[in-house]
């Protein structure tokens, strides 16, 4: 019914580029079968696709109508708020975490080669940086990141942190340069929210993101979009020759944390290894 209906929509109008919204659009996996069942050949879906984003197309509808100035935003899934690094010790002496934690303020080319290291030794780390996403999906700000390269991350993640169901999969977080190189396909997939095939001969190397039938919800990651996320991707890459990080929700079965509290006590009641927080870095002793 769904490609019937984009079918007919693109006999009508013929026009190449499609535009998506409302919560059936948040089914990647039907959004990533769209350029092989449609003559379309450009799709845009937003970061927030469901009933909340709406409050955009209102708001940019009535800008237009009124000839007010329409401001380009470039970073348009992180509309959320951003906390400081001096708001963050605040939070961090007020919760007295030295007293159990390594807790270090470092700059951030230090911070990312730690980072790296951890991730290539199979620790889980809490990612949280810059304004808070728009939308479900966690997008490299609020995020829980791992290396995709070991087969038992799935696990681990669900065991340390997650607790879900084993079938539910992981999604891969790559710099959009690399994206023809890994993927059936080359296109930005800015929000994670459409599903691709991985190429044969690359799924032995990322079981952690593969889903079973070889699929992934990839997020593609640019120095524009996200910088400092594209910085870490780079440095994995640098290290691994692998330009793919996993990247699920910053959460234990509740909303995607929004403050360094919540982000805190996350890591508090959870196995989490590692919490970055800005420019903070919260180790296990």
């Amino acid at each position: 019914i769904f490609f019937k209906l984009l079918n007919d929509l693109y006999e009508k109008y013929k026009i190449k580029n499609l535009t998506l919204s409302g919560g059936c659009t948040m089914n990647s996996v039907a959004n990533g079968k769209i350029l092989k069942n449609t003559p379309f050949e450009n799709i845009y879906i937003s970061p927030n696709p469901g009933d909340a984003g709406g409050s955009i197309g209102s708001a940019l509808l009535f800008h237009s109508n009124n000839n007010y100035k329409i401001e380009k935003e470039i970073n348009y899934a992180y509309l959320g708020k951003k906390y400081l690094n001096n708001e963050i010790e605040s939070i961090l002496v007020e919760k007295k975490l030295k007293d159990n934690f390594f807790v270090q303020k470092l700059p951030e080319e230090e911070l990312l080669e730690i980072i790296v290291q951890k991730l290539c030794n199979s620790k889980i780390i809490g990612w949280f940086q810059g304004e808070m996403e728009w939308g479900a999906r966690a997008l490299g700000n609020r995020s829980i990141l791992a290396d995709a390269r070991n087969p038992k991350i799935k696990d681990i993640i669900n065991s340390k942190i997650k607790r879900r169901e084993s079938f539910r999969p992981f999604a891969p977080a790559i710099l959009r340069e690399h994206t023809k190189n890994w993927f059936e396909i080359d296109k930005e997939v800015p929000y994670m929210t459409e599903v691709y095939n991985i190429l044969k001969n690359k799924r032995n190397d990322l079981p952690g993101i593969t889903h079973v039938d070889g699929t992934g919800r990839l997020q593609t990651v640019t120095k524009l979009n996200n910088p400092r996320f594209y910085k870490l991707l780079k440095k994995f890459y640098e290290k691994t020759k692998i330009p793919i990080i996993l990247n699920t929700s910053f959460n234990e079965n509740e909303p995607i944390v929004e403050s360094p509290e919540q982000a805190i006590n996350c890591f508090l009641r959870t196995n989490m290894d590692v919490l970055v927080l800005e420019n903070w870095i919260v180790l296990r002793k």
